[in-house]
């Protein structure tokens, strides 16, 4: 009996030099109600890119804070059953605040949660974050009125080669805050290991940010 192993693109083919960009510019989300979704999405505070109408056709476009995609719904973009959008991720920089926010907005949020076999979503769900805030492990869900479900996702360490050095950024005060704390307290445990104070404290806060939004060795 054979065994046939199945590789991803990655691993099967060498990097293209000038290939295309292919930049995910908005989703389609089924909606019953188009003014009710309207209502909700605009209580969340995000943002509203359009409310087009041409006769009885109507298109709505919304994009969450931060993200570099949007979402549509309207009439006939698309055939599925509203409510039968599962599971859209959100990545977050800190799973607590940006589930207070939300609850702050009047939705309904499950409690964070992790799986018990790791980040990806393999065995039980576990109350609370994962453990030591592990990037990629701490979830909590909403729903829409008609339940299309969005799962929130803390990310602060990005697994290697998920980001492209040329397009690095922080697409936010809180975000860029939030990874400063994170590398204040990095560098507090480099100043404990030197037994010393380190005075080009900018340049390693700098080396660390970097390398962790790039998912590289983070210095020590």
């Amino acid at each position: 009996m054979s065994v046939t192993t199945v590789r991803s693109h990655s691993e099967t083919h060498a990097p293209i030099a000038g290939r295309v960009d292919l930049k995910l510019e908005a989703v389609v989300i089924p909606v019953s109600d188009l003014d009710r979704a309207k209502k909700f999405y605009m209580g969340l505070g995000w943002r509203l890119d359009a409310d087009f109408s041409k006769g009885n056709a109507r298109v709505l476009q919304f994009t969450p804070p931060g993200s570099p995609c949007s979402f549509q719904f309207g009439t006939n973009l698309t055939s599925a059953v509203p409510g039968s959008a599962q599971n859209l991720f959100l990545v977050v920089s800190d799973i607590e605040a940006a589930r207070r926010e939300l609850v702050g907005s009047g939705v309904q949020v499950s409690e964070v949660f992790h799986f018990a076999e790791g980040p990806a979503p393999f065995g039980d769900k576990v109350r609370g974050p994962a453990p030591n805030h592990q990037s990629y492990g701490s979830y909590a869900s909403f729903s829409d009125p008609d339940g299309n479900t969005w799962l929130l996702q803390e990310v602060t360490t990005r697994f290697p080669g998920r980001v492209d050095r040329s397009q690095r950024s922080f697409s936010s005060a809180k975000d860029l805050a939030s990874a400063l704390r994170r590398a204040a307290a990095a560098h507090g445990e480099h100043e404990k290991r030197s037994g010393k104070a380190d005075e080009d404290w900018p340049d390693w806060y700098a080396r660390y940010m970097v390398a962790e939004e790039s998912g590289e060795a983070l210095p020590s």
